[in-house]
């Protein structure tokens, strides 16, 4: 996607605001904190992977970790510049199916670990989807505060890789048997699903007019 910088701000005390400032305050936090996130998630898929032993999850952290590279970069530079980033913001697309087993299955409670020594898949696999969770919540945040129209666009489309990072994570979670997905009945879904109806009406009439 193509940003638009727009034109140049005024400060009501300073006047005109350079490009490179185009921040409001909360932005300027906001953003700062959500990089800093992206450094501590990628510092933690380069430890993390060490205990890592699956293949298949082992190619999941390498692309997860490329494009968060990738996307950080991209931020870092329309942040401190204000303009268009050098590059578009790209699509992750993870590479295995969305099938999913429902239901769940006896299995031993889960615990803290008390040493490295009890890093394993899964735990891997925790911690990872926790920290793409986390990362979609603080992008929410900044995007929702940022008055610049590019970094506002930027943090906005890193959304739906987050969320697809983390389908990814859960998809191969639950085909281990790592993360189960409860289901209700079908009587009782069918009765959620079916108790909403489509808005009728085609035109806006605000009441009291």
């Amino acid at each position: 996607m193509v940003y638009q910088h727009g034109h140049m701000h005024e400060n009501m005390h300073t006047g005109t605001v350079p490009q490179h400032f185009n921040h409001g305050g909360h932005e300027v936090l906001d953003v700062r904190e959500t990089l800093m996130g992206s450094i501590a998630t990628m510092n933690q898929y380069s430890v993390l992977r060490q205990y890592v032993q699956d293949p298949e999850l082992i190619d999941i952290m390498d692309r997860q970790f490329a494009f968060m590279q990738d996307e950080y970069n991209i931020t870092v530079d329309c942040f401190q510049t204000g303009r268009d980033p050098y590059k578009r913001t790209e699509r992750y697309e993870m590479n295995q199916d969305n099938d999913f087993i429902y239901g769940l299955e006896a299995s031993q409670p889960v615990q803290p670990i008390q040493s490295a020594a009890g890093m394993n898949d899964q735990a891997v696999a925790d911690c990872l989807r926790t920290l793409q969770k986390s990362g979609a919540i603080m992008k929410t945040m900044a995007a929702l505060e940022s008055t610049n129209p590019v970094v506002r666009r930027v943090l906005a489309d890193s959304l739906p890789n987050c969320v697809e990072m983390v389908y990814e994570l859960s998809i191969y979670q639950n085909k281990h048997h790592y993360y189960h997905v409860p289901q209700f009945t079908e009587q009782d879904m069918s009765q959620i699903v079916n108790s909403f109806a489509p808005s009728v009406g085609s035109t806006f009439n605000p009441i009291g007019h």
